[in-house]
């Protein structure tokens, strides 16, 4: 799982902090900071899933997973589209 915070959308309710304080840590006025970068291990996914379904303003999104291309898991796992016949 890989997420991303927009902290131009963060209006600090710190609902995100109190679901998953080590990835979401709150700077000196209150806002969340993304720590640890984007890749969550799979032991805490369930913490980052419920702060990112609480913030209220939508400010942590989840990003796609590599090895699916359009919606669709990519034929051969590497995230790479399949051929097209000519």
């Amino acid at each position: 799982m890989k997420i991303k915070l927009d902290r131009t959308r963060c209006d600090g309710f710190g609902l995100c902090a109190k679901h998953a304080p080590d990835h979401f840590p709150l700077d000196d006025w209150g806002y969340a900071v993304l720590a640890g970068g984007p890749a969550i291990a799979p032991a805490d996914e369930a913490a980052v899933t419920r702060a990112l379904l609480d913030c209220p303003v939508h400010a942590i999104t989840m990003l796609p997973d590599s090895n699916w291309v359009n919606g669709e898991p990519a034929p051969d796992g590497t995230g790479a589209p399949a051929a097209h016949p000519v």
